[in-house]
């Protein structure tokens, strides 16, 4: 039988009894510290697993008191959590420095605080994901059903095409194409109601081309205030193992200047190489409006073991990420590994031309320095019918590149592995990737991930 590991909440009593209604249905022993004499005997225990502590019960109340608690969680040597109402990167980097295991924002979801509340009883690693697109959902849907693993996926929010980008004008939401297939990719739902999300009319008139799931997310942001709320709530839903996060809670629009100097607002535009010469290449991107990185999002950027940014369109699901406001600067303060994961095609009218170490320059060129600590590779044998196939489209293999250009450019470690599959389609094997990512955890990171498998799923 599962030993019941012992969990100390500490703050005022209404926030302890708050604490207690949706813990004491979860597998712990719980005490609850609502007391100057309980909480420094509870922090003192040596058979205690973890603490839980409402920085708002002392810190405007009793500030030596806060202060003192702090200094004995600190010396416990336990992981403890910091949960308040400060939504500012200022307050997760100072609960950061006080040695804090993760920060949590008020208002929290119930599901996601056990979930990160277990990725550290049980010593998991914590894997932050960061992109959009089928890139994104080829990489959750590797890693969702590995106990040993927390995801957070992290998705872009600049999507404007398609019925996303209606939905977004029409109700001035966030787009929800993108985080539908992530909340998919991790559903523990029955296989019938992925399908319902992922379903697409295809006749109605007005619904035509219009995502099931889609419609369902819109109509969860009008009834719970907000499309960050909406992704929580269907979460819930479908019980997703994990924690998908929209990378910012404002709306903004992707824009690109190309060499010839021509710029093009709007991501679905840019991505169908519209009104301009479509063998120009990106010389630049931005956001209009500027959007700052959620607080969320922050903290699991912060509070994560490996950070993965791709696979996935270099500039449209990668890079515009990169250039919200805050996640430079997270993704610098926090210990966590970096990894990149390049493409496996090059793209007209984005990427043209691009080996491995452009890509590898422009990742570096927008998160401000060489931050990298591996980058993946693929070098999957592809059919000559698909290369042939996506020709046509002016598309190639990414080739590695002058091997002694790309150590020269970064310190990070290259690691060349067959994680793509041979279909005429061509992208990343889930299996495979999620295979060599668990290397990668195993070799770089002092931890003990499971086994790979060998069977092989297509995304």
């Amino acid at each position: 039988m599962k030993e019941k590991k012992r969990l100390v909440i500490i703050g005022k009593l209404s926030f302890v009894e708050d604490m207690d209604v949706f813990l004491s249905q979860e597998d712990f022993i719980i005490e609850k510290a609502d007391t100057k004499e309980v909480i420094t005997k509870s922090i003192q225990r040596a058979d205690m697993d973890i603490i839980v502590f409402d920085d708002d019960s002392y810190r405007l109340v009793d500030d030596a008191f806060h202060q003192e608690v702090i200094r004995l969680m600190r010396a416990s040597g336990k992981n403890f959590i910091v949960v308040s109402s400060r939504s500012i990167p200022s307050a997760v980097m100072e609960a950061n420095e006080w040695g804090a295991a993760d920060f949590i924002v008020k208002p929290y979801n119930c599901r996601e605080f056990i979930a990160r509340i277990n990725a550290l009883v049980e010593k998991k690693v914590r894997v932050t994901c960061v992109g959009g697109g089928t890139g994104l959902f080829s990489l959750l849907l590797g890693f969702k059903n590995l106990s040993d693993i927390h995801l957070t996926s992290i998705v872009s929010m600049s999507d404007d095409g398609g019925s996303s980008g209606k939905l977004r004008s029409s109700f001035g939401i966030l787009p929800p194409g993108d985080i539908r297939r992530s909340l998919v990719a991790l559903s523990s739902a029955p296989i019938l109601m992925n399908d319902v999300m992922q379903y697409r009319f295809q006749r109605g008139n007005e619904l035509t081309g219009h995502s099931f799931g889609n419609l369902f997310l819109t109509a969860l942001a009008e009834i719970k205030g907000s499309m960050a709320e909406a992704v929580r709530s269907l979460g819930d839903i479908l019980n997703i193992q994990g924690i998908v996060l929209p990378i910012t809670n404002t709306q903004t629009t992707l824009c690109a200047e190309f060499e010839d100097g021509t710029i093009i607002k709007g991501e679905s535009k840019i991505d169908r190489a519209e009104e301009r010469a479509a063998h120009l290449n990106i010389a630049r991107v931005w956001h209009e409006p500027e959007t700052n990185l959620g607080i969320e999002a922050y903290s699991a950027i912060i509070n994560a073991d490996l950070i993965i940014m791709g696979p996935g369109d270099l500039f449209t699901s990668v890079i515009t990420n990169l250039i919200v406001n805050g996640f430079c600067e997270a993704v610098s303060n926090s210990l966590a590994r970096k990894l990149y994961i390049c493409n496996l095609m090059t793209k007209e009218g984005e990427t043209s031309g691009f080996d491995v170490r452009r890509h590898v320059q422009e990742m570096i060129k927008y998160l401000g320095e060489d931050i990298l600590d591996c980058v993946l590779i693929s070098n999957t044998r592809l059919s000559e019918k698909a290369i042939s196939d996506y020709a046509r489209k002016n598309q190639e293999p990414v080739k590695l590149g002058p091997w002694e250009e790309l150590h020269q450019l970064t310190k990070a470690k290259m690691i060349v592995a067959d994680v793509g599959h041979e279909t005429q389609l061509v992208r990343h094997d889930s299996v495979k990737l999620k295979n060599e990512i668990l290397k990668i955890i195993q070799n770089h990171m002092r931890v003990h991930p499971p086994t790979p498998d060998t069977t092989t799923t297509h995304a």
